[in-house]
């Protein structure tokens, strides 16, 4: 039976290959689609999840709009990396997918009490919508079978020194969902950064022959030249769809047990994961952390979903 997932996102190129991993694999039964504000502004993020369905022909999943700031904090959008509209480089189309009338939360809320089974969460950007769920309907935390997010990082981070864009973004957020008890696995930027967009992967991309990989190139043409500009990496990071490929097979990575603590004060590291992978703090694991990734597996995944689109 597929695995039922709810999306959470802030598309972002990397975010719409993520939709598109779930909504093109077998395996993975997309309840909904939820946005917050983190690569771009909410009007950004909201519109780019309707384009990323609209173009890839995914109908019947419903997109619901989130939060447009962090919990404590003002937001920043990433727009040095993903442009003014969050989504830099093709013509987007306008989108056919309707926006829900509910919110981000209420639609959640919704999903998780008529599943029939407990339903995973895959955040991809900021922890905001999630965090609002949990202090506000705490009631539905059975009905979460687990959460993987992509955020935070074992080493060094992507903005400054330590910090990782979605945990430095809203990183009250990060701190109340790693304390929830709930299960949580950690794709940070140490595994994310083994997924590199080399010139063999927009080829194969580009040779499905459909809309979907069209558009897709184009997608990855411009975060690959951003990257290049920003961080002297031609060849950019895929971050956000390793979570959706986790959950299609977990083998696809290797996990640690550990403890992570969220920085939310530090003048210089505000944001920053703290993750114990040795221990040395004698605390209880609170959650799995992604180390490395099957590269060849991770591409076919997302190739097959591609491929399965319009």
């Amino acid at each position: 039976m597929p695995t039922p997932v709810i999306i959470d996102c802030d598309p972002g190129h990397d975010d719409v290959f993520a939709l598109w991993l779930a909504a093109g694999t077998p395996a993975i039964d997309l309840l909904g689609v939820t946005t917050v504000g983190g690569n771009g502004r909410l009007e950004h993020t909201t519109h780019n999840a309707r384009v990323a369905l609209t173009v890839a022909g995914v109908e019947g999943v419903p997109i619901a709009a989130g939060a447009d700031k962090p919990l404590r904090r003002e937001l920043t959008p990433a727009t040095w990396i993903h442009g003014a509209n969050a989504l830099g480089g093709p013509v987007l189309p306008t989108p056919t997918v309707p926006l829900d009338e509910r919110s981000a939360v209420e639609l959640i809320a919704d999903l998780l009490e008529n599943a029939a089974e407990p339903v995973t969460l895959i955040p991809t950007g900021p922890l905001t919508n999630i965090a609002t769920l949990l202090q506000q309907r705490s009631d539905l935390r059975g009905k979460i079978k687990e959460i993987i997010w992509m955020g935070g990082s074992t080493g060094r981070g992507n903005v400054g020194a330590y910090p990782e864009f979605n945990a430095w973004v809203d990183p009250e957020a990060a701190d109340l969902v790693f304390t929830s008890g709930l299960p949580l696995t950690m794709v940070g930027l140490n595994i994310s950064h083994q997924a590199l967009i080399t010139r063999e992967v927009i080829d194969s991309i580009g040779a499905i022959g459909n809309e979907t990989g069209a558009f897709g190139v184009e997608l990855l043409r411009f975060f690959c030249s951003t990257y290049e500009a920003v961080e002297g990496m031609p060849e950019g990071p895929l971050h956000d769809p390793i979570t959706v490929a986790i959950a299609i097979d977990r083998a696809v990575a290797s996990i640690r047990r550990s403890h992570v603590d969220v920085e939310t004060r530090g003048e210089f590291t505000s944001g920053a994961t703290a993750v114990d992978l040795h221990d040395m703090l004698g605390k209880e694991p609170n959650a799995d952390i992604a180390i490395t990734l099957d590269v060849p597996k991770f591409w076919q995944l997302v190739r097959d979903a591609v491929a399965n689109l319009k």
